[in-house]
């Protein structure tokens, strides 16, 4: 009887699973969410794993042990019962990583991605083990205790180490930067090359590589130009004192015209801003559509030459810095 109750709860198991799982799955390939995809994914790992067991358990529910088979069942029972709990568990934050993954389509986020899940897969089994191991009747509160007092102990020493590590959290979710990312603290610049869980490493303009702590890296003010969608460039120019009134009042527009013709480019406002030492100022202000530096150059170095170009053309003359001496000769 316990033989033909076993045969037939695998069986059904077998054909629930062969029937009902495959086009379960394959319903949950044609819809657009994500949750029917993780529910047959966590009865594949978690509940026909258990189910076979069950026809198992049932199965020799009739029939007569010694002590000791039985406490080996009990034993067999709690540790499939606790497998199969962790099993699940570890499949919805899987399952929620992959997805995660599928969404940033970015290979650094990607592996940072996996080696968190790795991470909290290792805590889970620990975690569970240790509640197997108390429902089984072993005394680990004394283990606990001495791993905590030692935990102390051990943060204590290693608290620099300890908050880089939580720094690498902050930054992972916040994501105030990414790989690729082209960042100035304070006097560093460069770009970022990999997030690590202690360290960050930036490689600078000049080639060499910045490693920076992961708390430094929080506690300070960081400038990502990579996330700028449009750059502001303030730049004056100076003419001679000796510019006539009409050519001082044509600067503005002409200068506007030259900004407008650039391409990325957007004009604010051109003004004459004021009397310097040995020049008559103008300030520009204009908008680069990029964030790359290399463009805002080339779109500068355009506006400077025919800046260039049109003061040549119209007689007007660059200041540099000068000085005039008037002596006055008193009669002797």
């Amino acid at each position: 009887m316990s033989l033909g109750v076993f045969i037939l709860g695998v069986l059904s198991v077998y054909i629930f699973k062969k029937i009902f799982i495959y086009r379960l799955r394959i319903w949950a390939k044609n819809t657009v969410t994500k949750l029917d995809d993780l529910l047959v994914e966590g009865i594949e790992k978690a509940i026909i794993p258990l189910a076979y067991f069950s026809a198992f358990y049932l199965s020799v529910q009739n029939l007569n042990f010694s002590v000791k088979v039985e406490k080996a069942l009990s034993v067999a029972t709690v540790v499939i019962l606790t497998y199969c709990f962790l099993k699940a568990i570890i499949t919805f934050i899987n399952h929620l990583s992959r997805n995660y993954i599928k969404e940033e389509n970015g290979d650094d986020r990607g592996k940072q991605i996996k080696g968190l899940t790795s991470l909290l897969n290792v805590i889970i089994w620990v975690l569970g083990l240790m509640f197997l191991l108390d429902n089984l009747g072993f005394k680990i509160s004394s283990v606990i205790a001495g791993l905590g007092i030692g935990g102390i102990a051990i943060a204590l020493a290693a608290q620099t180490v300890l908050g880089d590590v939580f720094n690498y959290f902050v930054i992972f979710f916040d994501r105030p930067f990414e790989v690729g990312d082209f960042l100035i603290i304070e006097d560093k610049m460069g770009t970022v090359e990999h997030i690590g869980i202690k360290t960050t490493r930036i490689r600078s303009l000049g080639g060499e590589l910045l490693i920076f702590h992961n708390t430094d890296l929080t506690n300070s003010r960081i400038h990502n130009y990579k996330r700028m969608e449009r750059r502001r460039v303030v730049f004056q120019v100076g003419v001679i004192y000796q510019t006539t009134a009409a050519q001082l009042e044509e600067l503005p527009l002409m200068m506007k015209g030259i900004i407008e013709r650039q391409d990325d480019a957007t004009f604010d406002r051109a003004h004459f801003a004021g009397f310097g030492d040995f020049s008559l100022n103008f300030e520009l202000v204009y908008y680069v559509l990029s964030a790359e530096y290399s463009h805002y150059m080339d779109i500068q170095q355009s506006i400077n030459l025919a800046i260039f170009r049109e003061f040549e053309k119209n007689g007007i003359e660059f200041a540099y810095p000068t000085q005039t001496l008037f002596m006055n000769k008193a009669a002797s």
